[in-house]
């Protein structure tokens, strides 16, 4: 959008005072309506409800005295004035970002709230044993598990720790690889009793698969592995991976899970013929200097022990030497 040098001084000049008087929680919510183009996906990012995020965006266009946003057909997009602000809101942003990290490092005890991000497959099939033991060893701190697989912004303090299937490189980050999940095919009992148990590739093309809806990753992983299937192979679909979970393992047909999760649901069975998936990394994440916070470098201590053998018995399930 082209910005008439005249009004983008006058608006400059203007922001920059009342900026200065901005509440940083506006601030945040702000980016957040920004880049989630609504309400409702900013107020699910930042755990809020969506009045008080229209609250937020009010209150800093009365600070202000212009309108920051306007809605079209897609949802809500920066108007002229918040095209100009969002630049040096940003740069405040993660100073103020980094000054709260840097504060909260110093904190010396290991107590306090941690809040976790993970996708909602490890949320739900993988975390809850682990968080259970990780309580049982350090009841003084409390911790918050948020599900999504969406990406949280970790510089600005939505998480104090993700998991991801994917090394972050985002600045001011510190990783951890900690664990490699293979996958595998797996089918409940009663589909098997139908089909049997296949043999081949060939024999695997007989069989019904769930697969995901919008998403093509399943396509393109049968692809790569000799399969080539199209979105009407799947007589299933879902794009929630945990309902996509359930699925499989109600019978609705072969899909691929996390060894870890999968070995261990009593109403599915790995196929005898396993056409060579590949294993998902896994990788801690956090702001490099709540890293030096002591309750949240002892969380993420826990986490990566329990991550590293959660293909066997759990680290923190062994008994202490």
């Amino acid at each position: 959008m082209w910005i008439d040098q005249n009004s983008f001084f006058d608006i400059h000049f203007c922001m920059d005072k009342a900026l200065r008087s901005l509440d940083w929680t506006h601030l945040k919510t702000f980016f957040a309506v920004a880049e989630a183009g609504s309400l409702t996906g900013a107020a699910r990012r930042l755990g809020q409800s969506q009045p008080t995020v229209g609250r937020h965006i009010k209150a800093m266009e009365a600070a202000l005295g212009v309108d920051l946003f306007v809605r079209d057909l897609t949802g809500l997009s920066l108007s002229e004035a918040g095209m100009t602000l969002l630049e040096p809101a940003r740069e405040m942003a993660v100073a103020a970002a980094r000054l709260e990290q840097l504060a909260n490092g110093e904190d010396g005890l290991p107590s306090g709230t941690v809040r976790i991000t993970a996708s909602v497959v490890v949320s739900n099939y993988l975390l809850p044993p682990v968080i259970a033991k990780i309580r049982r060893r350090e009841p003084n701190i409390d911790v918050e598990l948020y599900p999504t697989d969406t990406v949280e912004n970790l510089v600005f303090r939505e998480a104090d720790i993700a998991i991801r299937m994917y090394r972050p490189t985002q600045l001011d980050i510190v990783t951890k690889h900690v664990a490699d999940q293979p996958l595998a095919l797996y089918a409940s009992r009663a589909l098997l009793d139908d089909y049997g148990q296949p043999g081949s590739v060939e024999d695997l093309k007989t069989m019904p698969f769930v697969g995901f809806d919008k998403s093509d990753s399943i396509i393109r992983a049968m692809r790569n592995l000799g399969l080539q299937v199209g979105r009407s192979f799947f007589s299933v679909r879902c794009d929630d991976q945990a309902v996509y979970w359930q699925l499989v393992c109600a019978g609705c047909g072969v899909g691929a899970m996390q060894q870890c999760i999968g070995d261990r649901e009593p109403s599915v069975t790995q196929l005898d013929f396993q056409p060579g998936l590949p294993s998902i990394p896994m990788w801690l994440a956090a702001p490099d200097a709540l890293r030096r916070s002591a309750r949240i470098k002892r969380i993420w201590d826990l986490l990566a022990l329990e991550l590293a053998g959660s293909n066997a018995q759990g680290a923190l399930g062994r008994p202490e030497t």
